[in-house]
């Protein structure tokens, strides 16, 4: 391995890359740093520019403008092989021919390791799967071939490690499960994992920081409670979960507040969950946010009357509801079926409250719908 790779450490820098195919541009003008033993999620739609850039670190795709750094090497034009950063991909990418053992071991021995057996036995015990070293990878299943790219992938201890999509050929059950181990590894090893994926569950289980990306751009990074609770922009509400944005004015201040006029009902908001500008804005609550209640009944916090059930359906652990407001809008509203009440009937006259430091205020002049119309498990091709 050269010089370079060997001393390639540290968070991993991002600086103003681009990269663009004729007049198309992919990645636009992307700068983060991604800080040394976390564990990076790299999130959009298919298109965003996501597996672009992850190309990109890896050495596959060469930058139209800008610089990737580890630490304080510069590794922008290092040939990939000699860059410490190994993949795990979504087909595994294991070689047929070779036991399990010989997989794991096949980066060490390139490299010119003669002794292998120590790394590879401790790689077999971090993935919990040491009885399967003399199989070969087709008479493992779908969850223990991914268990086995991971121990190749981290055996060398390299300094970073990508996933592309690494859980997308696997079954929901087995994927939550990967999710979480995935999630332990990662502190275990205390290795750099930048994670790609279209999935907004799988981004906000196992990361401790996400970059949404729109459009070859970071739409908003954090931490998934940021993310979620306090998105920026309606793309980001919509896209990380369902949201009912309403179009309102600000009409004053309370103190820490804002005072916002909703088709003539006003509401509070913390000043600083606001990104609006001026104005004109939208007023951001997530649907289990939302308290459902009958007429008669009291309630606190911010309050919409004048709504009626237009849809129930029951979901198990939850019940949502479809709710008519005077306006014209339907707002989505997520029950847990734990709290004794009878379900509300369709044709119900209901209210709507909710506490002010749940909502969230987006600019007015933006589409409401941006992140709507995005299907994440359609078209997971290249980008």
């Amino acid at each position: 391995m050269s010089d370079v790779a060997s001393s390639a450490r540290g968070d991993l820098i991002l600086s103003h890359l681009t990269k663009s195919y004729g007049d198309f541009t992919a990645v636009n003008d992307l700068s983060l740093t991604i800080p040394k033993g976390s564990f990076f999620a790299l999130l959009g739609p298919s298109g965003c520019g996501k597996t672009t850039t992850l190309r990109m670190i890896a050495g596959l795709e060469e930058p139209t403008q800008g610089t990737i750094s580890l630490g304080v090497t510069e590794i922008t034009h290092t040939k990939p092989y000699q860059r410490p950063i190994n993949t795990v991909f979504q087909n595994y990418a294991l070689f047929p021919h070779l036991t399990i053992f010989e997989n794991i071991a096949f980066g060490l021995r390139r490299r010119g390791i003669k002794d292998v057996d120590e790394a590879v036995n401790k790689a077999l015990n971090l993935v919990e799967l040491p009885h399967l070293a003399q199989r070969k990878p087709t008479q493992l299943s779908g969850g223990q071939q991914q268990r086995i790219a991971l121990a190749r992938a981290i055996v060398n201890r390299p300094a970073l490690l990508l996933l592309d999509e690494p859980l997308g050929a696997l079954d929901l059950k087995l994927r939550r499960q990967m999710q979480i181990e995935l999630k332990w590894i990662q502190k275990e090893v205390g290795i750099t994992f930048v994670h790609v994926t279209h999935d907004q569950e799988e981004a906000m289980t196992m990361a401790d920081t996400i970059a949404v990306m729109n459009e070859g751009q970071i739409e908003q990074m954090g931490s998934p409670a940021d993310l979620y609770d306090n998105p920026e922009t309606a793309f980001v509400a919509n896209f990380l979960g369902q949201s009912n944005l309403i179009k309102g004015t600000v009409s004053g201040n309370d103190g820490d507040n804002k005072i916002v006029d909703l088709f003539g009902q006003k509401i509070s908001l913390r000043k600083d969950r606001s990104h609006a500008v001026d104005s004109s804005i939208y007023a951001g609550i997530r649907p289990e946010k939302f308290r459902i209640s009958r007429l008669e009944t009291a309630t606190s916090g911010n309050i919409l009357t004048g709504g009626k059930v237009e849809d129930v359906s029951y979901i198990g652990v939850s019940t949502q509801y479809q709710v008519m407001m005077p306006w014209g809008q339907e707002l989505m509203v997520f029950e847990q079926n734990d709290d004794g009440v009878a379900p509300f009937s369709v044709g119900e006259s209901v209210n709507i409250s909710w506490e002010p430091s749940f909502t969230f205020g987006l600019r007015g002049d933006e589409d409401a719908e941006a992140g709507t119309e995005v299907n994440p498990d359609e078209d997971l091709g290249e980008e």
